[in-house]
């Protein structure tokens, strides 16, 4: 993948008002929002695919091409290379309705990050080890932000801000938001195991009734 990045020293909140106000036309593809970013790199990337699931019911469809793409980042981040992006995930159009409300909703987020921010407990965030073990759970968070429950609130938003919080850390150096990433990891879940087992229960109650209503029919055949 080739990608020529715009000089930047700005903080994220207003690289992000720079970039939602840079697009323009009715969809963007993924390669012309990292060409947008600038040279903050690929954990800024990674932080800018979260913002679209930062509201408790994310944009259809977005979670899978977003997903993938935080995995291939996070495969970079373990191995310490730049990752492959397929073309034809890089080429894929979004719609920018949908996308520019996320970013400036995105903005007043980060500029509160901006004041909290610093680095702290570096035994989370140097060396060989802490890097692997932190490309794997943003990996693992990618996988969790894939799941085919977008329309159910805070399924997407809890492994977004696992994400965000993880690419904050690392990129800043701060041990604090490389914990909190791992909290939203283990409340995501805890949140899909209360989803799963709700489902059960519901296609218990389901069989149960349909069970109790043919039992009458059941008897009279006998």
């Amino acid at each position: 993948m080739s990608v020529q990045f715009r000089d930047s020293e700005k903080s994220l909140s207003a690289t992000l008002i720079e970039v939602s106000g840079s697009i323009d036309g009715e969809s963007v593809t993924l390669r012309r929002l990292f060409e947008l970013i600038g040279e903050q790199g690929l954990l800024l990337f990674c932080m800018f695919l979260t913002i679209p699931f930062l509201i408790p019911v994310s944009i259809p469809g977005v979670s899978t091409i977003f997903g993938l793409a935080i995995i291939l980042i996070g495969v970079g981040i373990l191995l310490n290379r730049l990752p492959w992006l397929p073309s034809r995930l890089m080429e894929r159009e979004l719609k920018t309705a949908d996308l520019k409300p996320a970013f400036e909703r995105g903005a007043q987020i980060f500029a509160r990050l901006d004041r909290v921010i610093r680095p702290r407990l570096p035994f989370f965030t140097q060396g060989a080890l802490a890097a692997r073990i932190n490309g794997g759970a943003i990996i693992f968070a990618g996988v969790l932000l894939m799941a085919p429950l977008g329309l159910i609130p805070f399924s997407n938003t809890l492994p977004a801000l696992a994400i965000l919080f993880l690419a904050v850390g690392i990129l800043q150096g701060d041990g604090v938001f490389i914990l909190l990433g791992y909290v939203m990891i283990v409340a995501t879940l805890i949140y899909f195991g209360f989803l799963a087992v709700g489902a059960i229960l519901a296609g218990q109650g389901i069989s149960s009734l349909i069970g109790s209503g043919y039992a009458p029919l059941i008897a009279l055949w006998w």
